[in-house]
């Protein structure tokens, strides 16, 4: 029964609501549908790994996210250089190169240098004709052993913030935080007035 002095619900549906109802009955076939879609691309693109080309850590734009890391678009000219691999050279072996990218940190520098030299240590090169190989391409032993890499390599490592734990001793349960706060606030506030006082009180011992 319905509760209170309200409208009784009376809907009429004069507009036909069938034509206003959205309905996912096909994304189970949707689903099917990427997953072989992702199959055929892979099978494509074969011995590449799936996830695309290598990319660089980077910071977070802004004020907001800078403290957050994430996968940029591209490594600078100066990384690759540090790191040994060839401008041109480094998006035909799956990396990818940002022209226009800088440098502003050398932590982030050192960073993408490592990154590139562990990919390049476990870079594995098929040679464009099966029976010609040239300089650079990896060895028939490992190219037997060589699988394709399926979804995220070099992952990003965010790293949590580490809390210490330690005893609570009797000094900082005696030490009272507003208190000090309060002292050192006005303490500012009256430095001025502090040095000019000081200032006069010694001009005056001169006399």
């Amino acid at each position: 029964m319905v509760k209170h002095n309200n409208v009784i619900p009376n809907g009429h549906f004069k507009k036909h609501w069938q034509n206003y109802v959205k309905t996912w009955f096909n994304q189970p076939a949707r689903k099917t549908r990427r997953r072989v879609a992702r199959q055929k691309k892979a099978v494509k693109i074969f011995p590449r790994p799936t996830a695309g080309p290598l990319r660089p850590v980077v910071h977070g734009q802004t004020l907001k996210y800078n403290m957050k890391v994430r996968a940029g678009r591209g490594f600078s000219l100066e990384e690759l250089k540090a790191a040994g691999i060839p401008k041109k050279l480094a998006p035909t072996i799956g990396i990818s190169v940002d022209w226009r990218r800088r440098n502003r940190s050398l932590e982030g520098l050192q960073t993408n240098v490592q990154r590139l030299k562990t990919y390049k240590a476990k870079l594995v090169i098929f040679p464009r004709k099966a029976r010609k190989t040239k300089v650079g391409d990896s060895t028939p032993e490992e190219l037997a052993t060589a699988t394709q890499v399926q979804g995220e390599y070099l992952p990003i490592a965010r790293e949590k913030p580490t809390v210490d734990l330690v005893k609570v001793t009797g000094e900082m349960k005696a030490f009272k935080a507003y208190d000090k706060l309060r002292l050192e606030r006005t303490n500012k506030r009256h430095l001025g007035a502090r040095q000019k006082r000081a200032a006069e009180a010694e001009k005056e011992e001169k006399k």
